[in-house]
């Protein structure tokens, strides 16, 4: 499948070297073509891998993934163009976190809006997934802690894009809960501050959730 991220930090890489690991083509967007960070990833990645912009990423990807900052989500999907992106699914991974006070951060939106709601405003033809929002980037493929794998909760309006979601997550070693609608990233954008928080409480960031069943 030809995977299109938006986004060169860490998570975008990230998923980017996971993708490919999983024998998927991806193309790493960023706002210019020759971003550094994008092409040396690319090179490194190897044949599968290509950098390209934020429109060329969307149009090239099967599949989207959004992983820039929250603040620059619009910025950044407007680059890409909605069009590039109707009919298609776009995975959210991104918190509208709001650093303006120092640490910890606070949520730029909340109580009646999320960013995964506007994410979808934005792209008003995609079907939008909020997921990997929950964790750090070193453990968003195959985790690995005791007592088994963590969960990944997800939510979105469309449910076929939710399974296809969920098939993917089996490929990158996670089970998965559906929680509903995508006005549920208002809690799972409030639990990246959870994590965020017990980060900083605690000095690493080595940890998830995982929800127990009975």
């Amino acid at each position: 499948m030809r995977i299109g991220i938006l986004g060169t930090g860490d998570v975008g890489r990230a998923l980017g070297t996971a993708f490919v690991t999983l024998d998927h083509e991806v193309k790493l967007g960023a706002r210019e073509a020759v971003n550094e960070k994008a092409v040396a990833w690319a090179k490194e990645a190897g044949p599968r891998a290509s950098a390209g912009t934020f429109a060329e990423a969307a149009k090239f990807g099967e599949l989207v993934v959004l992983a820039t900052l929250g603040a620059a989500n619009e910025s950044v999907l407007t680059q890409a163009g909605p069009a590039h992106l109707s009919g298609k699914i776009l995975i959210d991974t991104t918190n509208p976190l709001d650093f303006s006070q120092g640490m910890p951060p606070r949520l730029g939106l909340a109580g009646s809006d999320s960013g995964g709601e506007q994410v979808q405003r934005l792209a008003p033809g995609a079907k939008v997934v909020k997921a990997f929002n929950i964790v750090g980037n070193a453990h968003m493929f195959r985790p690995s802690f005791p007592g088994g794998p963590p969960d990944m909760l997800i939510c979105g309006n469309d449910e076929a894009a939710k399974k296809a979601v969920t098939d993917l997550l089996v490929d990158f070693g996670w089970p998965s809960t559906d929680l509903g609608g995508i006005e549920c990233s208002r809690y799972l954008e409030a639990m990246c501050l959870v994590w965020v928080l017990y980060a900083l409480k605690t000095g690493q960031w080595n940890h998830a959730f995982k929800l127990l069943r009975k």
